[in-house]
């Protein structure tokens, strides 16, 4: 089994060249440090002697590229994650855009789809569910089967329901699934305005124009250049007097588009401003 930390970076940029090449995944970008890391764990994990045995598996079985992608992509989430921001959503950001005939958001990097739920619950408790659209995307297709599944494991249900009453909500969160041994499906219903499909940050371009675009804890993943790369996308994606949201670790204040926004909540939302 490989140890962690021995793998070089030259040995990574083959790796990069050889993913990019063969099947259109591009990690060029992405933070070294990070890849590296998660490069280590998945040898560790997947239990491969070398650097070269995993690469002469990703190149000749495409049938563990799935797990490959699924292991360097995974995000740590959660439903309500972040309680404050989501209180910030119900009480300042939702009933804005509830003034629109149509709401449509984003939510980039969704993973398994529990920041979808959340916002969906949201929507239905401001009554502005039926004249929204939530778009949940990510570059992974194994998580968004969990996405579409809408089943998540019972156990979380305390914690989420924690999250769930700390971002304002005031109902039994129960309501919103059924459990059934280990598992908890929540409702239908909130998948009714909801559109899961694959989008690739880096290499794919805008397919809308949204009112509100979440995307927390994913560029902090990537370097500099790409960070600005999607922070293009994502500014030509958004209307204007719209919404992006990032994570804690992330700041439109150093982006050559930071000067059209401002920051209008201490939980990383900012607003995009009409320019004169």
């Amino acid at each position: 089994m490989l140890e962690p930390n021995i793998v070089k970076d030259e040995e990574l940029d083959y790796l990069i060249k050889d993913i990019h090449e063969l099947y259109g995944y591009d990690f060029s970008m992405y933070s070294k440090a990070s890849f590296k890391r998660r490069i280590n764990r998945i040898c560790v994990i997947d239990k491969f002697a070398s650097f070269a045995e995993l690469r002469y598996t990703i190149i000749n079985d495409p049938g563990y590229l799935k797990r490959f992608i699924e292991e360097i992509t995974v995000n740590v989430t959660e439903m309500f994650r972040d309680p404050e921001f989501f209180l910030a959503l119900r009480k300042k950001i939702l009933p804005q855009l509830g003034t629109y005939p149509l709401i449509r958001i984003w939510l980039a990097g969704c993973s398994t789809g529990e920041e979808a739920y959340s916002i969906a619950i949201l929507l239905k408790e401001l009554g502005l569910y039926d004249k929204s659209l939530i778009y949940a995307t990510d570059i992974n297709p194994s998580v968004l089967e969990n996405a579409r599944a809408g089943i998540f494991p019972l156990h979380q249900m305390k914690l989420y329901s924690e999250n769930y009453q700390a971002s304002g909500g005031k109902e039994d969160f129960s309501k919103y699934y059924t459990a059934n041994y280990d598992a908890a499906k929540f409702d239908n219903s909130l998948k009714k305005k909801m559109i899961i499909s694959t989008h690739n940050l880096v290499s794919d371009s805008s397919f809308n124009s949204f009112h509100l675009i979440i995307c927390r804890n994913v560029l902090i993943y990537f370097d500099r250049i790409l960070q600005e790369r999607v922070f293009k996308l994502f500014d030509n994606s958004l209307d204007n007097l719209g919404y992006l949201a990032l994570g804690t670790k992330e700041t439109l204040r150093f982006s050559d588009i930071g000067r059209i926004y401002q920051q209008v909540d201490d939980q990383r939302i900012w607003k995009k401003i009409e320019l004169s």
